[in-house]
C-alpha cells in the first residue's frame, strides 16, 4: 500500500528507527462535540479518511467543507518488536485545533494549537511488540477567537479568508528512544568566531554520561567535541570550523554542514544517536541595513500563504513543497514571508538547501473579531504558548532570517487598548528571549507598539505608480510611509530601524475569469498584459532603487481561491513570462552595490 507523505517529517533531528502512521484511519464527524459522551472513544468509527490530509480536502477522501465542531480518528497499530528495551513516542506534527489523544483507553496528551507538533510518551501503556489503539479527538470550534490564520470563520470563502482545516493535517509517526535520550538540538552559527554552537537538551542525567558531536562536510570530518552531560540538562559545546573548511550559507551558496550527535554512557557506549545539519550564517543590523554574513542582500520576498487546491494547508507531496520554492526563485524572488501559517518542517528543510530567505510568522489572524476597535484582538496564554512552540521547533534553520508574530493589528492607539499592547509586547519578548540571533518585527503592518522593535515596515497596495513613489520618498529623511493617518495614528514613531514594505502589489490578473466568478485583486485591474508588466516593474523599481530600503514583499506567489493576484495560478501554472519578471527584480547588480 502506498503511504501518503512518507518522507521523514523532522529533518533537522533524525533517528534511523521510525514508523510512519499516515494512510487510512477510521474517522467520524462529531458536529455537536458530544462524541465523548456518546462513547466515540470506545468504539469503531463509521467512515475512513486518508491521513495526513484534513477532512475538508479532496485528498482526504472526505471533502466536507462545512463546519465541524469536532472530528474523531481511530487506528490500531502493532509497535515493532525490534524496538524492545526502548520507550515509544507517538508524534503528531500538527492537528487543528484542540486535541486529546487516548492510547489503549488511556488519555496520553492534550494539546491546543493547530500549527505545531506535540508528542505522547507511551511508557507503561504500549510497548514494542504490542498493539496500540490510538484515538484522537480534534475540536475546532469556530466561535471563540483562536489563532487560525486565513481560515474562514464563515461557511464560505470570502475576501482573503479561505477553506478551513480541521483535525490531523501533518504526519503522524512512532519513534523508539532510550530512557535517557536526546531532545531537539539548538544549533547556533557564530560566523565571527568560526564555530557552530550546539545546545543539546537531554531527558535525564546519569553519572558519567557525555554528549559528543561531529561536524562534517563533503570532504569528511571537520571537528569533534564532547562535554559532560551528567550535571546539566542542556549541555553545550562548540564545533570549530577552520578557515580552510569554512563556507558561509547564503542564497548564492546554501552550504550546509552535517552534524552527528551521540549520547554516551559512563562506559563510552552510545545510548542514543541522531543526525542534523547546520548552516554557518549571520544576520546583523547596521543602521537601516540588514546584512547576511556582513553583506547587504536586498530581500526580494514574496508572500506565500501555503494553500493547495487538493490538500488545503497540506502539500500533496514533498516535491510540491520544494517546487514552490523553485517557482518563486524562477521569477526572481530570493525569499518569502511564510504568511499566516506555520509551514511544515519539510518546507524549511528545502529552503535551507535551496538558499531561500524566509521570515517565520505566526497565524494570528483567527484571533480577530472584526468588532469594535478596542475589541479587535483577544490573546491569552495559549497565544504565547503556541508562538514559543514554533520558535523552539524552527530555531536552527539557517533559512530563517527574521521573526514576526502578528499581522495587520490596526487598532487606533489609545490608553484603553491594553490587550493588543500586552499581546504585541509578550510575543516580541518571547521571540527575543528564545532567539538572540535574529531580528524581530513586532507586527507586520499598521500598529507597531514595541518601541525597541528591531524592524519597521508598512503595507501599501497603492497601484498608481506616482502615488506609490510619493508615499515612499520620505524614508531618506527618516519619515517613511506609515499605515494610518495623523488623525488616527496606529504606530509608535519610526526610530531609524531597517525598513521595508512587507506587502505591496497584489495586482489582479486572470484573463480566463468568467463574468459570474468571484475573483479579486488590489486596485484597478490592468487592461492588458503589458500594463501588468509596467505596473509590476514600476512598483518594484520604487523600492529597489531606494538605498535605504532593505527589502520588500510582493503579494503573492499563487492565487488562493478567489484572491487571484498571484504570479502563478492556484494550481501552480505560470501566468507571466518568468524571465521577464526575473529580470525586473534582479536588474540591480548595481542597485545592490548602492545598498551596501
Amino acid at each position: 500500500m502506498n503511504v501518503p507523505r512518507p518522507e521523514y517529517p523532522r529533518p533537522q533531528f533524525v533517528r534511523p528507527d521510525w514508523l510512519c502512521l499516515n494512510g487510512e484511519w477510521q474517522f467520524e464527524m462529531d458536529l455537536g462535540d458530544s462524541g465523548l459522551e456518546r462513547g466515540l472513544n470506545r468504539r469503531d468509527l463509521k467512515d475512513r479518511i486518508t491521513v495526513p490530509f484534513c477532512p475538508e480536502s479532496p485528498l482526504s477522501g472526505i471533502g466536507h467543507t462545512d463546519f465541524m465542531q469536532a472530528v474523531w480518528y481511530r487506528r490500531t497499530v502493532t509497535i515493532p518488536e525490534a524496538w524492545k528495551g526502548r520507550r515509544v513516542l507517538l508524534h503528531f506534527q500538527a492537528v487543528d485545533y484542540d486535541t486529546t489523544v487516548w492510547v489503549n483507553g488511556v488519555e496520553v496528551v492534550r494539546h491546543r494549537g493547530g500549527f505545531t507538533p506535540f508528542t505522547c510518551d507511551l511508557y507503561g501503556i504500549a510497548s514494542p511488540g504490542e498493539a496500540a489503539t490510538i484515538v484522537v479527538r480534534a475540536r475546532d470550534d469556530s466561535r471563540p477567537p483562536q489563532p487560525r490564520g486565513k481560515q474562514s470563520q464563515r461557511y464560505e470563502n470570502w475576501g482573503c479568508m479561505y477553506t478551513r482545516t480541521t483535525g490531523i493535517w501533518q504526519t503522524v509517526w512512532l519513534e523508539p528512544v532510550p530512557d535517557v535520550a536526546l531532545r531537539r538540538p539548538r544549533l547556533t552559527p557564530d560566523v565571527a568566531n568560526g564555530v557552530i554552537r550546539l545546545e543539546q537538551p537531554i531527558t535525564q542525567n546519569r553519572p558519567g554520561y557525555k554528549v559528543r558531536a561531529t561536524l562534517r562536510d563533503a570532504n569528511g570530518v571537520i571537528s569533534t567535541a564532547s562535554c559532560a552531560a551528567d550535571m546539566d540538562l542542556s549541555p553545550r559545546l562548540d564545533l570549530p570550523v577552520p578557515a580552510n573548511r569554512r563556507r558561509l550559507w547564503s542564497p548564492r551558496d546554501p552550504h550546509l554542514y552535517d552534524v552527528e550527535i551521540e549520547l554516551m554512557d559512563a562506559n563510552g557506549a552510545v545510548v542514543d544517536r541522531a543526525t542534523s545539519y547546520a548552516g554557518l550564517r549571520s544576520v546583523t543590523l547596521d543602521g537601516q541595513a540588514i546584512k547576511i554574513n556582513g553583506e547587504v542582500i536586498f530581500q526580494r520576498l514574496v508572500l506565500d500563504q501555503g494553500f493547495y487546491p487538493d490538500g488545503i494547508l497540506t502539500a500533496p507531496s514533498d516535491e510540491a513543497l520544494r517546487r514552490d520554492i523553485e517557482l518563486s526563485q524562477a521569477v526572481g524572488f530570493n525569499g518569502a514571508r511564510l504568511h499566516q501559517k506555520v509551514f511544515e518542517e519539510r518546507f524549511l528543510y528545502h529552503a535551507d538547501r535551496l538558499g531561500y530567505l524566509v521570515w517565520g510568522e505566526f497565524a494570528d489572524w483567527g484571533n480577530r473579531r472584526y468588532g469594535p476597535e478596542d475589541d479587535h484582538i483577544q490573546a491569552g496564554a495559549t497565544f504565547v504558548t503556541q508562538w514559543l512552540e514554533e520558535l523552539e521547533r524552527d530555531y536552527s534553520h539557517p533559512s530563517i532570517v527574521g521573526w514576526c508574530a502578528l499581522n495587520e493589528t490596526y487598532q487606533f492607539i489609545s490608553d484603553r487598548v491594553t490587550v493588543l499592547d500586552d499581546a504585541t509586547r509578550a510575543l516580541f519578548l518571547a521571540a527575543k528571549a528564545m532567539d538572540t540571533t535574529r531580528p524581530v518585527l513586532d507586527t507586520s503592518g499598521y500598529s507597531h507598539r514595541v518601541p525597541e522593535t528591531d524592524v519597521y515596515d508598512s503595507h501599501d497596495y497603492e497601484q498608481d505608480l506616482e502615488k506609490f513613489r510619493a508615499k515612499h520618498v520620505g524614508l531618506a529623511e527618516g519619515n517613511p510611509f506609515l499605515n494610518g493617518t495623523k488623525e488616527r495614528p496606529v504606530s509608535i514613531p519610526y526610530r531609524g530601524q531597517p525598513y521595508f514594505v512587507s506587502e505591496f502589489g497584489g495586482t489582479w490578473w486572470n484573463p480566463d475569469v468568467r463574468p459570474d466568478d468571484y475573483s479579486w485583486g488590489y486596485g484597478r485591474r490592468p487592461e492588458s498584459l503589458d500594463e501588468f508588466y509596467k505596473r509590476f516593474q514600476g512598483l518594484c523599481d520604487v523600492l529597489l532603487d531606494d538605498p535605504h530600503m532593505f527589502g520588500y514583499c510582493y503579494t503573492q506567489l499563487t492565487d488562493v481561491y478567489q484572491e487571484q493576484n498571484g504570479v502563478y495560478t492556484f494550481d501552480r501554472r505560470l501566468k507571466f513570462d518568468a524571465e521577464r519578471l526575473r529580470r525586473i527584480q534582479t536588474k540591480p547588480a548595481a542597485i545592490e552595490l548602492a545598498h551596501r
